[in-house]
């Protein structure tokens, strides 16, 4: 297969990190933007920065679980799972609903096995279902913990009001860098997960650093990510940064760690490093702060459309996927 066959049948996946980008950028960075600490450009800027080094410097741990729920061996099979789950999430994008990339892939994925025929790891997808409850409970809780941490530590502190911002902001800057970090390190194998038995990569040297072929895939769907984040992001982090509940800058600051930590803690090795649902992360830290607040008024519409739009989102790639695989089986 010659090299511009090959980059086209991984364009879906790139078209997929684009997509993911585009809608995961606002779980880590739209509650800073939404309570305006930081710019929409900068806070995009930073996380197309440390997405990509997060997606390198993970070595795709969480993508051997995603191997192990489906080893697409095709390079051409790959491209339309990895298409399924793309479109699945631009279409939800389009609709400013902050869907789950993971889901979706899973989806994709599933939609592969019905139509060849082939059994998954049941285990593995009973894992991977159970972090889509996991994450959420998990960010709330955290976020919970954080609230009172990081309040004891202002009183503490007792700085002037304008030195009180001029923190947060940092604070906000740099926990929306370990999030994007967090992002790329789990992500990445949502992106290009179903590429790793058939891509043709070498490894090669960038700027001194020796990329290992795999490390080469990830470096190629980081960057994916990070033009998702550029030029289509805004509408999701506004989504979850003001729509679903307002958040203070404090809180903010509440959220964006608590959803980092959850991403981060799931693709540490071991019986749980799997690839999460940072959309479910962030909604789950969001009502996290608003339980510690004892401020109930969640936006329960808007809640029950993203709710809405997890259960929507495997089925809706899964049907992407075997449709595609089933339209261009003769291609």
């Amino acid at each position: 297969m010659d090299l511009f066959t090959t980059l086209f049948l991984m364009s879906s996946g790139l078209f997929l990190g684009w997509s993911l980008g585009a809608n995961d950028a606002g779980n880590i960075l739209g509650a800073a933007v939404g309570s305006r600490m930081l710019p929409f450009r900068r806070a995009a800027i930073i996380g197309s920065v440390f997405v990509v080094i997060g997606a390198v410097a993970g070595v795709g741990g969480t993508s051997e679980t995603l191997g192990r729920l489906g080893q697409i061996q095709e390079l051409e099979h790959a491209f339309l799972v990895a298409l399924s789950a793309a479109l699945c999430i631009l279409f939800y994008t389009r609709h400013s609903l902050p869907v789950s990339a993971t889901q979706a892939i899973v989806g994709g994925i599933l939609g592969w096995n019905v139509y060849t025929a082939t059994a998954g790891d049941w285990d593995v997808l009973g894992t991977v279902a159970a972090s889509w409850l996991a994450s959420p409970v998990l960010a709330g809780l955290l976020s919970l913990a954080l609230y009172r941490v990081i309040r004891k530590c202002l009183k503490l502190l007792s700085l002037h009001m304008f030195s009180q911002d001029l923190l947060l902001r940092w604070a906000l800057a740099l926990a929306g860098a370990f999030g994007a970090y967090s992002l790329g390190r789990n992500n990445i194998a949502n992106v290009m997960g179903v590429f790793v038995e058939s891509a043709p990569f070498t490894s090669f040297s960038i700027f001194a650093l020796e990329l290992s072929s795999v490390q080469a895939l990830f470096f190629l769907g980081g960057l994916a990510i990070a033009s998702g984040i550029l030029s289509y992001s805004r509408k999701v982090m506004m989504t979850i940064g003001s729509d679903l509940y307002h958040l203070s800058p404090e809180n903010a600051l509440v959220a964006v760690l608590s959803v980092s930590l959850t991403l981060f803690l799931f693709s540490l090795p071991g019986p749980v490093q799997v690839p999460v649902s940072s959309s479910q992360a962030a909604v789950g830290a969001v009502i996290g702060v608003a339980a510690a607040r004892g401020d109930f008024r969640v936006d329960t519409s808007m809640l029950m459309m993203i709710i809405l739009g997890w259960i929507l989102t495997p089925v809706t790639a899964g049907v992407f996927s075997w449709m595609l695989l089933t339209l261009f089986s003769g291609v």
